[in-house]
C-alpha cells in the first residue's frame, strides 16, 4: 500500500496486513478485542476532560483502529465490511435530519425530541428502551433512559420537581437505614443513585461526567494528603483523622473545585 494512498485505505491495508501475518492480531476474536474497545472509548473520554487536542487526536486514532478491527473480522466471518458500515450510518444519518438532507416533515425538524421520534419509526414495536445499551454504566443508563422518556412526556416538568424527587428518595433511605433492612437499604439507595442521575439531566451534567470528574478530583487531592504524610515522615495509618483531615483541607486549596 503507497503511502500516498488515501489514510481510509492505508488503514484498511494495515489491518488487513496484521490480520494475515502478526500472530497476536491473528489470535483476536470479537469476543477478545471487546476490553480493548471500550479501554479506547474511556481513554478518548479522558482527553475530553483534558481538553488536550494532542492527546484527542491520538486517542480517537486509537478507537478508530478498534472499528476498522471488528470491521475486519466481521468480514473474514463473511457478515458485513467497513464499506457496509459507513455506507448504513450515512443512509441512517441523512434519513434522521430531513432538515438538512430533505423536506423536514416537522416544524422542530431539528430538535432532540424530532429525532427520538424518526428514531422511534424505525423501531417498529420494540421498546423506546431498547436503544440503551446494556454495556453502559449505570449512571450514563440512568441519564439516557430519563432522556428518552422525556420525549413522550414522562418526566418532571422542572428541576425542583426533581430535587423533591431527591429529597423523598433521601428520606426513605433514612427510613431504611433506621429499620436495619439490608434489602431495603440497598433498593432505596439505588433509588436515590438514580434519582440523582435525573437531577443532572435537568442540570445539563451527566452524571458519569460530573462523578468521573468527581473521583479524578478526589485523587488529586489525596495524593496531595499521602504527599504532606511522606514530608511528614508519617503512615498514613498513624497520622489520625484530624491530621488526615487538615492534611485534606489543604489538599483541596490546592486542587479547587474546578481543578480538574
Amino acid at each position: 500500500m503507497s503511502v500516498a494512498a488515501a489514510p481510509e485505505a492505508r488503514l484498511r491495508a494495515l489491518v488487513a496486513r496484521l490480520r494475515a501475518e502478526c500472530p497476536w492480531d491473528r489470535a483476536q476474536t470479537s469476543a477478545s478485542m471487546r476490553p480493548y474497545l471500550l479501554e479506547e472509548a474511556y481513554e478518548v473520554l479522558e482527553a475530553l476532560d483534558a481538553a488536550d487536542p494532542v492527546r484527542l487526536r491520538e486517542e480517537l486514532g486509537d478507537l478508530l483502529f478498534q472499528v476498522y478491527f471488528h470491521a475486519r473480522l466481521a468480514e473474514e466471518r463473511g457478515e458485513f465490511d467497513i464499506d457496509v458500515v459507513a455506507d448504513g450510518v450515512v443512509r441512517k444519518m441523512v434519513e434522521r435530519h430531513p432538515h438538512v438532507y430533505g423536506e423536514a416533515d416537522e416544524a422542530d425538524a431539528g430538535s432532540v425530541g424530532a429525532w427520538e421520534a424518526r428514531k422511534a419509526r424505525g423501531r417498529g414495536d420494540r421498546s423506546r428502551l431498547d436503544g440503551v445499551p446494556a454495556q453502559l454504566p449505570a449512571l450514563l443508563t440512568a441519564h439516557r433512559v430519563g432522556e428518552k422518556l422525556s420525549h413522550v412526556g414522562f418526566d418532571w416538568p422542572d428541576v425542583a420537581g426533581v430535587l423533591a424527587k431527591v429529597d423523598e428518595e433521601r428520606a426513605e433511605l433514612e427510613a431504611a437505614l433506621r429499620a436495619g433492612d439490608a434489602d431495603a437499604i440497598r433498593h432505596e439507595y439505588g433509588d436515590l443513585l438514580q434519582a440523582c442521575a435525573h437531577l443532572g439531566r435537568f442540570l445539563g451534567v451527566p452524571g458519569e461526567d460530573a462523578l468521573r470528574e468527581a473521583n479524578t478530583r478526589f485523587a488529586r487531592r489525596f495524593r496531595g494528603v499521602e504527599a504532606r504524610a511522606r514530608k511528614a515522615g508519617v503512615a498514613l495509618e498513624e497520622a489520625g483523622l484530624a491530621r488526615l483531615e487538615a492534611w485534606w483541607q489543604e489538599a483541596k486549596r490546592d486542587v479547587p473545585e474546578g481543578g480538574g
